[in-house]
This record gives C-alpha cells, sequence and structure tokens, in this order.
C-alpha cells in the first residue's frame, strides 16, 4: 500500500536530488580534478548556457579524465563561443511549427507539447539551447487554447511531452495535464521524451508510475542515452520499473564527435540499452544548433559506423539513422542499405 508519506518521501528523494546539482562550473572542475587552466573559458561558455549536472551522473565519470564521454557531453568549452556558418539558434524550424506557444504540430498525427524549460542536465550539444521557453510553455496561459486545438484536430492520435524536460514538473501538473488529455476521445497514446530516467533515476517512483498508466492512453518513454556508462544499476532499476508497469521503452542517441562516433561504444550501448529493457530507435545526426559545431560528425563517418554495427549486431540492436530536416513531414533516414528509405514516420 503506497501511503501519503511514502508519496511525499518519493518526492522528496527526486526534487532533493534535481536541486543539488552541479550548477557552478568552478565546483565542477573541483569535483572532477580538471585541469584549471581551461577554467576561463568554461566559464565564458556557461555565461550563454548554464552548467547542470545532477551529482548521480557525476559520479559515473572519471576524475582527471578530460576525455571522459559522459564529462565531454556537460563541460562547458571554448568552441562554444565560436559562430559557425549553418549553425543557428533554431536548428530544426521549432518556432516556425508552433501555432500555439508550447505547441509543435509538424507531423502527421501526432503533436508535441514544450511543457518545460526545465532540465535536469544540461547537455551542451542540445538543439533547444536557445529556444525561448519564457514564451513557449504549454502549461501557461496556453494551455485551454492547447486543449481546444487537440479536440478539433482528429487526426491526432498521439500526444507527445517534450521540453526541456517534462519529468521535471511535479506530478500534480503533469497528472492533471494528463487527465486532460484522456478526456480527449481520439488521443490513443501518450509519449514523453525524458533523459531523467538516465541522468537522475530517483524521479521513477510509484507515484510517477501511478499518473503515467493510470489513463486508458497507451504510455510510451523515450529516453536519451549516448554511452554504455551512463547505464548503470540505477538507470536499470529505473528503466525496469517502468518496464514492468506496461511503459514501452525506446532510446534515442546523438552521434557525437569524441562520445560515441565509435561502432564499439555504439554497440556497447545497444547492448546496454536492451539489457535495461530498452529498444535503440534512432542514432540521430546533431542538429546544427549554435555552439555546438565541435561535436558534429560527418556524414560519411556516420554511414560507416553503421555499417560496422550491420556487421556486429542483430538487426533489433541496429538504431536508424536519422537528421531532422526543417520543412519535412516526418525525419529523414540516412540511407545505409539499399532498402533504406528517405522518410518515415517520428
Amino acid at each position: 500500500m503506497i501511503t501519503r508519506l511514502n508519496v511525499h518521501r518519493q518526492s522528496a528523494d527526486w526534487q532533493r536530488a534535481l536541486a543539488q546539482a552541479v550548477t557552478d562550473p568552478e565546483e565542477l572542475f573541483q569535483r572532477l580534478a580538471l585541469d584549471p587552466a581551461l577554467l576561463p573559458a568554461a566559464l565564458k561558455a556557461s555565461e550563454q548556457f548554464r552548467v547542470r549536472v545532477p551529482l548521480g551522473y557525476l559520479g559515473r565519470m572519471t576524475p582527471g579524465d578530460p576525455n571522459d564521454p559522459l564529462l565531454l557531453q556537460v563541460l562547458p568549452l571554448a568552441e562554444e563561443c565560436l559562430e559557425i556558418p549553418g549553425f543557428q539558434c533554431d536548428p530544426v524550424g521549432d518556432l516556425e511549427s508552433m501555432p500555439i506557444p508550447g505547441l509543435l504540430h509538424k507531423y502527421h498525427g501526432r503533436v508535441l507539447l514544450v511543457t518545460s524549460g526545465a532540465c535536469a542536465i544540461h547537455c551542451r550539444y542540445c538543439f533547444r539551447r536557445h529556444f525561448p521557453y519564457r514564451d513557449a510553455s504549454a502549461i501557461r496561459e496556453a494551455w485551454p487554447q492547447i486543449l481546444m486545438y487537440l479536440r478539433t484536430h482528429e487526426e491526432v492520435r498521439e500526444i507527445i511531452l517534450s521540453g526541456g524536460d517534462p519529468l521535471t514538473l511535479s506530478d500534480d501538473k503533469l497528472a492533471a495535464m494528463v487527465s486532460d488529455l484522456a478526456g480527449i476521445p481520439h488521443l490513443r497514446t501518450l509519449r514523453l521524451h525524458s533523459r531523467l530516467p538516465v541522468v537522475l533515476p530517483e524521479r521513477i517512483d510509484d507515484t510517477l508510475l501511478g499518473w503515467l498508466t493510470g489513463t486508458r492512453l497507451r504510455p510510451i518513454m523515450v529516453i536519451h542515452a549516448n554511452h554504455a556508462r551512463e547505464l548503470d544499476g540505477t538507470t536499470r532499476a529505473a528503466m525496469e520499473r517502468l518496464e514492468l508497469a506496461g511503459v514501452r521503452l525506446f532510446n534515442q542517441t546523438v552521434l557525437l564527435r569524441g562520445i560515441n562516433d565509435d561502432a564499439d561504444a555504439l554497440a556497447m550501448l545497444n547492448h546496454a540499452l536492451f539489457d535495461s529493457g530498452v529498444q535503440p530507435y534512432y542514432l540521430h545526426m546533431l542538429d546544427p544548433v549554435q555552439g555546438a559545431a565541435h561535436f558534429a560528425v560527418t556524414e560519411e563517418h556516420a554511414l560507416t559506423l553503421m555499417k560496422q554495427l550491420s556487421r556486429q549486431l542483430p538487426g533489433y540492436l541496429i538504431p536508424r539513422l536519422v537528421r531532422e530536416v526543417p520543412g519535412h513531414d516526418s525525419k529523414t533516414q540516412i540511407a545505409h542499405s539499399p532498402h533504406a528509405v528517405e522518410g518515415f514516420s517520428l
């Protein structure tokens, strides 16, 4: 039996972990024994995009290793301050696909809600690092308009909660949102895109599972892991709880130079995901967001990696190599076999 005391304790656990995240570059350098000569550049880069790293995630890094694949995802670098042609603030055309603040309607049959601008971790390659969240939140005054929009678009079958990260919101807010959405008859599937099961696994508790699986909407969660070392015992336990509750789990990986642009690293990641009950889904080319050009991998190298993975892994462990092209009505698959197609559903 879940008591009110247990619910309160669970809520306090994940909110405490969220609040205790490292947000000061100097603290990050001290905790990981990093070269202090790199600190001035990190401080400058963090003025444009703040540092945020949960302590549990930081604990999976190797102190003193400047090339740690988890560290490189969160470490501010001087390269972020360079203006590189072709890299922009809205790399996937989100703002042009927003008929109502907080609602993105790009693809047939599904709508994405920008529920929050907050994240548990600030990944330096984030395609929404420049997104104007203050003016585009689905939980503010626009919520009645969003519900009306969904009621009048009967072709929409799936609702996607994104952000930021939707799981940074309180369970009360999320439960109320999902209850409203479940009241729209033609909606069938509730999908959440979240990095919290990986970086803050404390978030997956009984209260969350209650509202996530407590309506007629079929729950799906798309997590985001880029390296096998992100998946430790705590994350595997969180995935197991979701899986046992009936939540279908998929993973999106971003292909990142110096982090996972290696066939062996990707193979280990996909095995670790499958062992955790998660289906590899997308291997995503970097969205060309300003400040992240140093993570970019060439398409030629990406195709070589896919060929190598095809030789190492069974088909069900090989994600689709994709990129998002503004204005296209689906993700674009990058061909790596005679049978690949140019577009398919998100």
